[in-house]
């Protein structure tokens, strides 16, 4: 699923909502691709030889494991034959198709974290939050004030009841999603709370490239362009911590666990750190996992303390055992 940009005839925007057929003809290069993978898509002829003696029928995921433990490959493990029939199931043939047309550039987008709402932030001062269960209708239409250039990133509680927005500027603004209006514009039909993380008199400003709610939704987490992380406590109304991270602007940072000891943060230095706020030395991460080739754009952790994804402009993705991860690195 996706958005795109209409434009209608003289200049003006147009925005409605697509059909999954639509968006089916969009993507019909990519449906072929994925077609076309998994006819070729077939075991080992070793394998499929020792499970059904040549016969041409399909292998269940549980024959290829239980061939696997017999070794029926010979070398130990699935080839890599094996491993593309077993994951052929899996490759999208459905879509992608348009949720909705807008006016300006989609740059962030979220799903709920039990999958029922997708919320994407656009160029334009604008939030949409679909309904996933209805068909994607929109469930609520936000309207940003007071902001720079774009929407940055979102974050949606644990709860599901308020989303943050940030953008280029030091404040980032909570919205209740829940409330029985359809359509939010900020000090007009409801008010965008602002949470100021530049606390300093003399003007700074900085820009915030990532939020991130704690898992009991207390505090808000924020990487900005001043290489720092800052939290901020909701209930104190207050920034409680700030930390010089990094040697360069501070893309990604997320909390790894419920438990919002420990958090992970990505940097254009192309560094992933690793700090915990029970350390006595809190300005000092403890750990740093080197890899990546350019600035970091994105974190997502498993939520166990020990995993979690990061998304790279050298255009990799990785993932990493915090339990692995060396104390120094070269900055």
């Amino acid at each position: 699923m996706g958005w795109k940009r209409k434009t209608c005839h003289g200049g003006s925007s147009q925005q409605h909502q697509s059909n999954p057929s639509h968006g089916n003809e969009l993507f019909s290069i990519d449906e072929e691709v994925s077609h076309l993978s998994r006819l070729k898509s077939e075991p080992s002829e070793r394998t499929r030889a020792s499970l059904y003696a040549g016969r041409k029928r399909p292998i269940s995921t549980f024959k290829l494991l239980s061939g696997r433990e017999s070794n029926c490959s010979g070398i130990g493990r699935f080839s890599s034959a094996d491993c593309s029939y077993s994951l052929r199931k899996h490759l999208p043939v459905k879509g992608p198709w348009c949720v909705d047309d807008m006016d300006s550039e989609a740059y962030i987008s979220q799903f709920s974290p039990d999958g029922s709402l997708l919320i994407g932030g656009f160029r334009g001062s604008h939030i949409r939050i679909y309904n996933a269960e209805k068909k994607w209708t929109i469930h609520k239409d936000i309207t940003c004030k007071k902001l720079r250039w774009t929407i940055s990133d979102i974050d949606l509680s644990p709860d599901q009841r308020y989303l943050a927005y940030s953008s280029l500027s030091p404040t980032v603004h909570i919205v209740d999603v829940h409330n029985s209006m359809r359509e939010s514009q900020d000090n007009i039909s409801q008010i965008h709370e602002g949470l100021e993380f530049s606390g300093d008199d003399d003007g700074f400003s900085f820009s915030i490239f990532s939020v991130n709610f704690s898992k009991d939704g207390r505090e808000l987490v924020v990487g900005n362009n001043n290489e720092s992380i800052c939290i901020y406590d909701i209930g104190a109304n207050k920034v409680t911590e700030c930390i010089h991270a990094h040697a360069a602007d501070v893309n990604a940072v997320t909390f790894a666990d419920e438990s919002s000891d420990v958090l992970y943060s990505g940097s254009d230095d192309s560094l992933c750190k690793v700090w915990d706020r029970r350390c006595n030395n809190r300005g000092k991460q403890v750990g740093v996992l080197t890899g990546h080739l350019d600035g970091i754009t994105f974190i997502d952790s498993r939520g166990d303390g020990h995993y979690f994804i990061s998304n790279c402009k050298d255009q990799t993705i990785k993932l990493w055992d915090i339990r692995k991860m060396s104390s120094t690195a070269k900055e």
